[in-house]
């Protein structure tokens, strides 16, 4: 994947945007009497105005519940999820649909999290109209979204099956930044592109930030993506936070021996460097291993 421009690193002091604090998630399960499925446990993040804090992780780690924690998609069943100084754990519809202006979210498939019976110009400007601009602002604000995000303005025209999908996802960033939040939650936004259409649209999260100062979680399985979009990374295992730090440390010269693995799963282009890799995560996997059984023993 050619690489994007790495960001800034945010050069905000202030207090932090958002804070999540000791977060746990539990799901009921369908047997009777049956203990609780935790998806999160003790999860300790935050994010400073004009930052990007990148979540990497397996399938399954946890960290699409985290993201969905912090939109109030998730249950919370103890900590606390603080955004602007504000406990927003528990926050009722209304104090959502409040919420929205700052805090917007772009989805996985650029595809299904857009109304294919929709033109552009309406996908754009319905949150617009929600809260309460009129008809004319509306459309002016959706010619202003889609020069920021690179689409030519007869889009507004047009549904979404006519686009590619890097423009499908430029689609679905122009709607998360028509309120001009201040946070998003990017759910694995390029993990449906190929390698080169990744490479534009990450440029684009960059050159965005740079422009608004929004703030970005970025969540994804790709080591490689987070490095790029990211000033800080959160390692995700198994509904724990592993590792975190800044971004150059945590890619680069990961010290849990989680993140090692995720570093060496990523593919390089040479054969005998790609081998090298290969061995190694296989080593590491057997020292995990073993040390999983040896602490079972000792249970």
């Amino acid at each position: 994947m050619a690489q994007a421009t790495a960001p800034r690193h945010a050069q905000s002091a202030g207090e932090n945007l958002l804070t999540v604090d000791s977060l746990v998630v539990e799901y009921p399960t369908k047997h009777f009497r049956a203990k609780p499925f935790r998806a999160l446990t003790d999860i300790n993040i935050s994010i400073k105005p004009g930052e990007t804090l990148g979540l990497v992780g397996e399938s399954g780690s946890g960290k699409t519940t985290l993201g969905r924690a912090v939109l109030g998609l998730a249950p919370v069943t103890a900590g606390t999820v603080t955004f602007e100084g504000n406990d927003i754990s528990h926050a009722t519809r209304k104090q959502r649909r409040e919420l929205s202006r700052d805090l917007q979210v772009v989805f996985q498939d650029p595809y299904t999290s857009l109304n294919p019976s929709m033109e552009i110009g309406s996908i754009l400007a319905e949150p617009l109209g929600v809260q309460g601009q009129s008809p004319a602002q509306a459309r002016a604000r959706v010619k202003e979204l889609l020069d920021q995000v690179g689409l030519p303005s007869d889009a507004i025209n047009r549904l979404p099956r006519e686009f590619s999908g890097g423009q499908r996802q430029r689609v679905a960033i122009a709607r998360a930044l028509a309120l001009s939040p201040k946070l998003i939650v990017c759910d694995e936004p390029v993990s449906a592109l190929d390698l080169t259409t990744q490479a534009v649209v990450l440029d684009l999260f960059l050159q965005i930030q740079r422009d608004t100062g929004v703030s970005y979680l970025f969540v994804s399985h790709d080591l490689d993506v987070v490095r790029h979009i990211s000033h800080r990374v959160a390692v995700m295992y198994h509904g724990e936070i592993v590792e975190q730090g800044p971004a150059d440390q945590v890619t680069v010269a990961p010290e849990h021996p989680y993140t090692q693995r995720l570093l060496l799963a990523s593919p390089v282009p040479d054969p005998d460097r790609q081998e090298q890799r290969r061995a190694d995560r296989h080593r590491l996997l057997e020292l995990q291993r073993q040390t999983t059984e040896q602490a079972g023993v000792a249970v």
